[in-house]
């Protein structure tokens, strides 16, 4: 019978090869740190607006993972905020996006980088490629005004976050530019907001719920969270979202998007010490968080914005990505038990590859495992796929 030990084991060899490799972390943060200097050096056309250059999304969070393709880009999402000399009601988003866009094009030719600058509807793109390569989105934006803070402030207080939190998270409440927006172009009062750095402090809470206080990041530029030293909760979301990158791999559109795997997962855990037992806690309930009505998967810094909006919208049904959600967690159930309910490596290595795009080294595995060449006979797991029509039936919930 396999024990816990060395279900954790089976979990450790996964992460090992779906974890990025250092260079990669090094090279992002190269980047973002020269791309910082850039726009804070004397002649920058914004260094007169304090410029603060800093990584969201997975290199902020720690969840990063390969790519299932090793000649893919790796993405890091970056903010472009100028802290001081704007605001919503002497500029536009138009003018905002302009100026990051000039310099960020200066920094192309500088830097040699051939690849033209890409406007996205909330981002300008840049192709950043070398030995390892990236493509940087980075979002330009301004601190939100005092109201905006004061209305996501209280509408986190009411959804019963830590206030010690809710204060911290409140505050570093941006507003974006997007260039379908009705207001792009005029001066408006209503931009969208967002708010990366909130939301890498309510992740850091979810991972350390004991902490008592959150300090707020002050620097120009702020590092690339290496997590050597990775918690259990950051580890099951780089293991869930490689599920999903294989499981999804025929049928891109509809895969379940990142943000929503990760505050689900944050959301579900525990606090648990052990890879295992977080895994175990966070399958069984993150699906029991979504709620029935809207905002089905509330931002946990910004609770009347729905990350699952996208599940409802008129232009994307034909989709069916909540269906698709729930259809991705029942197979990852399904997986995740089979993978780590026995030590028969040739089990263990077939499912490593058919559900994972992973492929092991048997004799490395068998010997963390502490199996012997003479094994005795192993009872393998009987393998079911879940499909769209075994749903239907009505004794599958």
């Amino acid at each position: 019978m396999i024990t816990n030990e060395q279900k954790k084991i089976i979990l450790d060899n996964m992460i090992k090869m779906l974890e990025l490799p250092d260079s990669a972390y090094d090279k992002a943060r190269w980047r973002y740190e020269d791309l910082g200097e850039w726009f804070d050096r004397q002649d920058s056309i914004v260094a007169g607006n304090s410029p603060h250059i800093f990584p969201q999304g997975s290199f902020r969070l720690g969840t990063a993972i390969r790519p299932l393709d090793e000649s893919e880009e790796y993405d890091l999402d970056l903010a472009c905020k100028l802290r001081g000399g704007l605001s919503k009601t002497s500029h536009t988003q138009e003018y905002l996006k302009k100026i990051v866009g000039i310099e960020l094009d200066a920094y192309r030719a500088a830097r040699g980088i051939k690849n033209e600058l890409e406007s996205k509807h909330r981002c300008w793109r840049l192709e950043y490629q070398d030995h390892l390569s990236f493509h940087m989105d980075i979002v330009p934006c301004i601190p939100a005004d005092e109201v905006s803070r004061k209305v996501i402030l209280e509408s986190l207080r009411s959804s019963g976050l830590d206030d010690l939190v809710a204060f911290s998270a409140s505050q570093t409440t941006v507003s974006i530019t997007d260039d379908r927006h009705a207001g792009f172009k005029t001066i408006c009062n209503d931009w969208n907001i967002s708010n990366p750095e909130g939301y890498a402090k309510w992740f850091e809470h979810r991972m350390n719920q004991l902490q008592t206080g959150i300090l707020l990041q002050r620097a120009q530029v702020d590092s690339v969270p290496l997590f050597k030293r990775k918690t259990p909760l950051q580890r099951v979301i780089q293991l869930l979202k490689r599920h999903r990158d294989n499981w999804s791999k025929d049928n891109p559109e509809s895969k379940p998007i990142s943000i929503i795997i990760t505050t689900l997962a944050a959301r579900a855990y525990n606090g648990e010490t052990d890879i295992v037992a977080a895994l175990g806690s966070v399958l069984d309930t993150m699906g029991s968080l979504i709620r029935p009505t809207k905002p089905k998967v509330p931002n946990p810094v910004d609770p009347a914005e729905d990350f699952a909006d996208r599940w409802y919208r008129r232009n994307c049904l034909h989709l069916r990505l909540e269906e698709n959600f729930s259809n991705w967690l029942l197979q990852a159930r399904n997986d995740f038990r089979h993978i780590t309910s026995t030590t028969d490596i040739n089990f263990i290595s077939e499912q490593l590859e058919d559900k994972f795009s992973l492929r092991v080294n048997k004799s490395e595995l068998k010997r963390h495992l502490g199996i012997s060449l003479a094994t005795a006979t192993i009872i393998t797991p009987k393998v079911h796929t879940i499909d769209r029509k075994e749903l239907a039936k009505p004794w599958c919930k």
